[in-house]
C-alpha cells in the first residue's frame, strides 16, 4: 500500500505512514519519492492513548468495522491464515 500511495500522489505532495513499524520494506520506490519531491511523515500510532474509546465505540456499534474482516477461523488455524494472506 505504501508503494501505491507513493505513485499515486501528486508531485510535491505528501504521504503520512501512520502505525506500528513493521520492519524492512522492500522494493521502497525512493527514485518515485525523489522525483516526485514528496514529503513523507511518519509516526508511530498511539495506541494506548485511543483504543479504550476506539474499543468502546465498536462495543456499542457506534463504528463499523465489519468491512474489516476478509475471512474467519478458529484460533488454531492461525498458520493456515497466515499462509493464507502470505500466498493471496
Amino acid at each position: 500500500m505504501l508503494r501505491e500511495a507513493i505513485l499515486a500522489v501528486r508531485k510535491g505532495g505528501h504521504v503520512s505512514v501512520p502505525g506500528v513499524y513493521g520492519g524492512f520494506v522492500d522494493k521502497f520506490p525512493l527514485g518515485a519519492v525523489m522525483q516526485k519531491g514528496l514529503t513523507l511523515k511518519t509516526g508511530q500510532t498511539h495506541v494506548q492513548r485511543y483504543l479504550p474509546a476506539l474499543l468502546a465505540a465498536i462495543m456499542e456499534d457506534k463504528i463499523d468495522t465489519t468491512f474489516l474482516i476478509s475471512h474467519r477461523m478458529a484460533l488454531e488455524d492461525a498458520p493456515k491464515g497466515y499462509q493464507l494472506f502470505h500466498d493471496e
